[in-house]
């Protein structure tokens, strides 16, 4: 089962990532943005997510992805750990989420989903 220390390797992984903690929690940065945090008893982890986009993410995936009322306002949103299929779709979701906050130039250092990186 996929757990908190899953989503710190992955995240302290992707270039130029430091872990901070905030909130009584680790968080993770590049460039000075945070792009994954894992809150509360480490079960989830959130990350951002364009608002647009969230809404279809948790409609079609209830069981995995969810938004707490804190947050509604926010371009995050949480995943459940044990709802994810395996290591691939945790690192997706890191990644994807790392790809929003850093540079453009240092996003283009990771190779595509898919491309074998």
């Amino acid at each position: 089962m996929l757990d908190a220390d899953d989503v710190r390797q992955i995240a302290l992984s992707l270039p130029q990532t430091v872990e901070k903690e905030m909130w009584n929690h680790p968080t993770f940065h590049v460039a000075g943005r945070m792009f994954v945090t894992v809150p509360d008893d480490g079960t989830s982890f959130a990350v951002r997510c364009p608002r647009v986009d969230r809404f279809e993410l948790i409609a079609s995936e209830p069981e995995k992805f969810w938004v707490p009322p804190h947050e509604a306002n926010s371009s995050w949103v949480r995943a459940r750990l044990a709802a994810l299929e395996d290591l691939d779709e945790l690192r997706d979701i890191v990644v994807d989420s790392w790809r929003q906050a850093a540079p453009d130039e240092l996003a283009d250092l990771l190779p595509p989903p898919g491309a074998g990186g």
